[in-house]
């Protein structure tokens, strides 16, 4: 049975954080790319990961968060445009949220996000700030 909305509502108002550095690695598809994978600690026992993808030549960046039982539920796209099953256009920097309707393919425009695609490391604070995570160690820029 897929995640609803009050499950959801109940991970966006966990206590989340994320213990240790993360570095960026070469993408194992070996493209230009570099990502990393981080596991998120729950207060409420959540089976949560992050991923970050980063392609600087392309100016793309996305930090999303993953539910292990139902997949990308929260995430950040800067660098690409997004077309919601509203058929509206939301623009290159833009957040999903998990709804039961549209599952993760509804975005919304990224209020607070506002540095550059450029800055991996500076997004990733926005982000962690916008997404409730605390992460208690450092992010080092991708290589």
């Amino acid at each position: 049975m897929p995640l609803s909305n009050t499950e959801f509502a109940a991970i966006m108002a966990d206590h989340k954080r994320i213990d240790g550095d993360i570095y960026w690695q070469e993408d194992e598809d070996h493209s230009p790319a570099r990502q990393f994978r981080a596991d998120i600690y729950s207060g409420g026992g959540w089976s949560l990961f992050i991923q970050g993808r980063y392609n600087r030549g392309a100016a793309k960046l996305t930090y999303s968060r993953i539910l292990r039982t139902d997949g990308h539920i929260y995430g950040l796209c800067l660098g690409n445009d997004h077309h919601n099953p509203q058929c509206n256009q939301v623009g290159d920097r833009h957040l999903h949220r998990w709804t039961e309707r549209y599952r993760d393919k509804e975005a919304h425009v990224a209020q607070g996000i506002t540095a550059s695609v450029a800055n991996p490391v500076a997004v990733w604070r926005e982000f962690c700030a916008a997404a409730g995570i605390v992460h208690n160690g450092s992010m080092y820029p991708p290589r």
